[in-house]
Protein backbone atom coordinates (compact mmCIF):
# COMPACT_ATOMS: atom_id res chain seq x y z
CA UNK A 1 0.00 0.00 0.00
CA UNK A 2 1.80 3.57 -0.90
CA UNK A 3 0.84 6.81 1.32
CA UNK A 4 -1.56 7.84 -1.48
CA UNK A 5 -3.84 4.63 -1.29
CA UNK A 6 -4.00 4.76 2.30
CA UNK A 7 -1.25 6.68 4.74
CA UNK A 8 1.49 3.59 4.55
CA UNK A 9 4.43 4.07 2.58
CA UNK A 10 5.07 0.90 0.50
CA UNK A 11 7.66 -1.60 1.97
CA UNK A 12 10.49 -2.25 0.10
CA UNK A 13 13.63 -4.61 -0.08
CA UNK A 14 15.91 -4.29 -2.27
CA UNK A 15 18.36 -7.27 -4.06
CA UNK A 16 21.46 -6.62 -5.95
CA UNK A 17 24.68 -7.78 -5.34
CA UNK A 18 26.81 -5.03 -6.26
CA UNK A 19 26.99 -2.66 -3.14
CA UNK A 20 27.66 0.28 -4.89
CA UNK A 21 24.16 -0.54 -6.85
CA UNK A 22 22.36 -1.71 -4.20
CA UNK A 23 23.60 1.14 -2.05
CA UNK A 24 22.72 3.87 -4.80
CA UNK A 25 19.02 1.83 -5.23
CA UNK A 26 18.21 2.45 -1.55
CA UNK A 27 19.56 5.73 -1.22
CA UNK A 28 17.34 6.76 -4.43
CA UNK A 29 14.61 5.31 -2.61
CA UNK A 30 14.67 6.94 0.42
CA UNK A 31 14.31 9.95 -1.07
CA UNK A 32 10.59 8.86 -2.86
CA UNK A 33 7.24 9.53 -1.58
CA UNK A 34 5.12 6.14 -0.69
CA UNK A 35 8.37 3.69 -0.56
CA UNK A 36 10.22 2.75 2.96
CA UNK A 37 12.99 0.50 2.20
CA UNK A 38 12.87 -2.07 4.89
CA UNK A 39 16.29 -4.21 3.96
CA UNK A 40 18.57 -4.76 1.51
CA UNK A 41 20.01 -8.19 0.34
CA UNK A 42 23.80 -9.26 -1.29
CA UNK A 43 22.07 -12.21 -3.39
CA UNK A 44 18.77 -14.21 -3.72
CA UNK A 45 19.48 -16.35 -1.13
CA UNK A 46 19.03 -13.64 1.71
CA UNK A 47 16.60 -12.05 0.03
CA UNK A 48 14.15 -15.09 0.47
CA UNK A 49 15.26 -14.82 4.22
CA UNK A 50 14.45 -11.31 4.70
CA UNK A 51 11.21 -11.60 3.13
CA UNK A 52 10.27 -13.89 5.96
CA UNK A 53 11.17 -12.33 8.46
CA UNK A 54 10.09 -8.44 7.34
CA UNK A 55 7.04 -9.44 4.90
CA UNK A 56 7.69 -6.79 2.80
CA UNK A 57 5.11 -5.46 0.16
CA UNK A 58 7.31 -5.69 -2.98
CA UNK A 59 11.13 -6.83 -3.72
CA UNK A 60 13.42 -5.08 -5.86
CA UNK A 61 14.95 -8.14 -7.13
CA UNK A 62 18.11 -8.14 -9.61
CA UNK A 63 18.56 -11.34 -11.66
CA UNK A 64 22.23 -11.86 -11.91
CA UNK A 65 23.15 -13.08 -8.11
CA UNK A 66 25.56 -15.22 -6.59
CA UNK A 67 24.26 -18.51 -4.18
CA UNK A 68 20.32 -18.27 -5.81
CA UNK A 69 19.96 -15.99 -8.67
CA UNK A 70 16.87 -13.58 -9.12
CA UNK A 71 14.58 -16.02 -10.87
CA UNK A 72 14.93 -18.64 -8.00
CA UNK A 73 14.68 -16.55 -5.61
CA UNK A 74 11.38 -14.77 -7.21
CA UNK A 75 10.02 -18.34 -7.57
CA UNK A 76 10.38 -18.98 -3.99
CA UNK A 77 9.24 -15.53 -2.68
CA UNK A 78 6.19 -15.41 -4.42
CA UNK A 79 5.24 -20.15 -3.74
CA UNK A 80 6.08 -19.18 0.29
CA UNK A 81 5.50 -15.69 0.58
CA UNK A 82 2.70 -14.68 -1.94
CA UNK A 83 1.60 -11.40 -0.03
CA UNK A 84 4.92 -10.36 -1.35
CA UNK A 85 4.74 -8.89 -4.68
CA UNK A 86 8.50 -8.79 -6.84
CA UNK A 87 9.57 -6.26 -9.70
CA UNK A 88 13.14 -7.19 -11.25
CA UNK A 89 15.27 -4.37 -11.51
CA UNK A 90 18.46 -5.49 -13.71
CA UNK A 91 20.74 -4.21 -16.26
CA UNK A 92 19.45 -7.35 -18.52
CA UNK A 93 16.30 -6.47 -21.03
CA UNK A 94 17.21 -10.25 -23.11
CA UNK A 95 14.71 -12.93 -23.68
CA UNK A 96 16.74 -15.12 -21.76
CA UNK A 97 16.27 -12.93 -18.25
CA UNK A 98 12.58 -11.46 -19.18
CA UNK A 99 10.82 -14.60 -19.30
CA UNK A 100 11.79 -17.08 -16.79
CA UNK A 101 11.45 -14.48 -14.47
CA UNK A 102 7.89 -13.25 -15.37
CA UNK A 103 7.20 -16.86 -15.36
CA UNK A 104 8.54 -17.33 -11.99
CA UNK A 105 6.04 -14.48 -10.66
CA UNK A 106 7.27 -11.37 -11.18
CA UNK A 107 4.89 -8.65 -11.54
CA UNK A 108 7.47 -5.83 -12.97
CA UNK A 109 10.36 -5.70 -15.00
CA UNK A 110 12.35 -2.55 -15.29
CA UNK A 111 16.03 -2.18 -16.18
CA UNK A 112 18.44 -0.30 -14.21
CA UNK A 113 18.01 2.97 -16.20
CA UNK A 114 14.68 3.27 -15.15
CA UNK A 115 14.26 6.84 -13.22
CA UNK A 116 13.17 6.82 -9.52
CA UNK A 117 9.69 7.98 -10.72
CA UNK A 118 9.30 4.87 -12.93
CA UNK A 119 10.49 2.49 -10.00
CA UNK A 120 7.57 4.05 -7.53
CA UNK A 121 5.10 3.52 -10.25
CA UNK A 122 6.22 0.33 -10.58
CA UNK A 123 5.76 -0.20 -7.09
CA UNK A 124 2.28 1.07 -7.08
CA UNK A 125 1.02 -0.80 -9.49
CA UNK A 126 2.35 -4.29 -8.91
CA UNK A 127 0.24 -3.49 -5.16
CA UNK A 128 -3.17 -2.36 -7.23
CA UNK A 129 -3.06 -5.65 -9.05
CA UNK A 130 -1.71 -4.54 -12.11
CA UNK A 131 1.78 -5.22 -14.55
CA UNK A 132 4.86 -3.15 -13.72
CA UNK A 133 6.48 -2.85 -16.83
CA UNK A 134 8.75 -0.52 -18.58
CA UNK A 135 7.46 0.85 -21.93
CA UNK A 136 10.12 -1.23 -23.60
CA UNK A 137 9.36 -4.69 -21.72
CA UNK A 138 6.21 -4.27 -23.05
CA UNK A 139 7.01 -3.93 -26.36
CA UNK A 140 9.00 -6.56 -26.23
CA UNK A 141 6.15 -8.59 -25.15
CA UNK A 142 4.01 -7.77 -27.88
CA UNK A 143 7.15 -9.03 -29.90
CA UNK A 144 7.01 -12.18 -28.35
CA UNK A 145 3.64 -12.71 -28.50
CA UNK A 146 3.31 -12.47 -32.05
CA UNK A 147 5.92 -14.55 -33.14
CA UNK A 148 5.31 -17.76 -34.93
CA UNK A 149 5.36 -20.33 -32.16
CA UNK A 150 6.89 -23.91 -32.69
CA UNK A 151 3.76 -26.11 -32.50
CA UNK A 152 3.61 -29.14 -29.68
CA UNK A 153 1.15 -31.52 -29.52
CA UNK A 154 1.83 -34.00 -26.26
CA UNK A 155 -0.34 -36.92 -26.30
CA UNK A 156 -3.12 -37.59 -23.49
CA UNK A 157 -0.85 -40.49 -22.35
CA UNK A 158 3.02 -39.86 -23.01
CA UNK A 159 4.50 -42.75 -24.70
CA UNK A 160 6.95 -45.39 -22.54
CA UNK A 161 5.88 -44.82 -19.02
CA UNK A 162 7.35 -41.13 -19.37
CA UNK A 163 6.37 -38.31 -17.12
CA UNK A 164 4.82 -35.21 -17.78
CA UNK A 165 8.20 -33.73 -16.46
CA UNK A 166 10.21 -35.98 -18.43
CA UNK A 167 7.88 -35.50 -21.59
CA UNK A 168 8.44 -31.37 -21.38
CA UNK A 169 12.03 -31.64 -20.86
CA UNK A 170 12.18 -34.24 -24.07
CA UNK A 171 10.21 -31.65 -25.81
CA UNK A 172 12.52 -28.98 -25.32
CA UNK A 173 15.22 -31.47 -26.33
CA UNK A 174 13.56 -31.39 -29.46
CA UNK A 175 13.25 -27.73 -29.83
CA UNK A 176 17.14 -27.27 -29.47
CA UNK A 177 17.63 -26.15 -25.74
CA UNK A 178 20.85 -26.99 -24.32
CA UNK A 179 20.54 -28.69 -20.55
CA UNK A 180 21.61 -25.16 -19.07
CA UNK A 181 18.57 -23.83 -20.88
CA UNK A 182 16.52 -26.21 -20.25
CA UNK A 183 17.09 -25.80 -16.24
CA UNK A 184 16.49 -22.14 -17.03
CA UNK A 185 13.30 -22.47 -18.42
CA UNK A 186 11.93 -24.86 -15.53
CA UNK A 187 13.07 -23.00 -12.90
CA UNK A 188 15.37 -26.19 -12.30
CA UNK A 189 18.99 -26.70 -11.42
CA UNK A 190 20.85 -28.15 -14.59
CA UNK A 191 21.42 -31.72 -12.02
CA UNK A 192 18.21 -32.10 -11.95
CA UNK A 193 17.64 -31.64 -16.06
CA UNK A 194 20.47 -34.31 -15.97
CA UNK A 195 18.71 -36.57 -14.21
CA UNK A 196 15.09 -35.95 -16.07
CA UNK A 197 17.37 -36.70 -19.63
CA UNK A 198 18.89 -40.04 -17.61
CA UNK A 199 15.74 -41.26 -17.05
CA UNK A 200 13.53 -40.78 -20.32
CA UNK A 201 16.85 -42.43 -22.02
CA UNK A 202 16.07 -45.12 -19.69
CA UNK A 203 12.49 -45.76 -20.16
CA UNK A 204 12.58 -45.20 -24.79
CA UNK A 205 16.04 -46.81 -25.04
CA UNK A 206 17.41 -43.71 -26.33
CA UNK A 207 21.55 -43.01 -26.63
CA UNK A 208 21.65 -39.37 -27.78
CA UNK A 209 20.10 -36.20 -28.18
CA UNK A 210 19.78 -36.77 -32.29
CA UNK A 211 17.94 -39.87 -31.66
CA UNK A 212 15.43 -38.01 -28.64
CA UNK A 213 14.25 -35.05 -31.32
CA UNK A 214 13.61 -38.31 -33.86
CA UNK A 215 11.86 -40.07 -31.04
CA UNK A 216 9.58 -36.61 -30.28
CA UNK A 217 8.76 -35.93 -33.50
CA UNK A 218 7.93 -39.95 -34.31
CA UNK A 219 5.52 -40.41 -31.03
CA UNK A 220 3.84 -36.93 -31.84
CA UNK A 221 5.55 -34.82 -29.02
CA UNK A 222 6.25 -31.85 -31.51
CA UNK A 223 5.41 -31.02 -34.96
CA UNK A 224 7.45 -28.79 -37.69
CA UNK A 225 5.88 -25.30 -37.91
CA UNK A 226 3.84 -24.66 -40.21
CA UNK A 227 5.38 -22.90 -43.77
Amino acid sequence: MTEEEGGKPARVVVADDQTVVREGIVMLLGLLPGVEVVGAAGDGEEAVKLVAELAPDVVLMDLRMPRCDGVEATRRIRSEHPGTQVVVLTTYADDESLFPALKAGARGYLTKDAGGDEIVRAVRSVLSGDAGLSPSIQRRLLERLSEPERQTAAPAEPPDGLTARETEVLVLIADGLTNQEIARRLHVSTATVKTHINNLFAKTGLKDRAGAVRYAYANGLVRPPSR
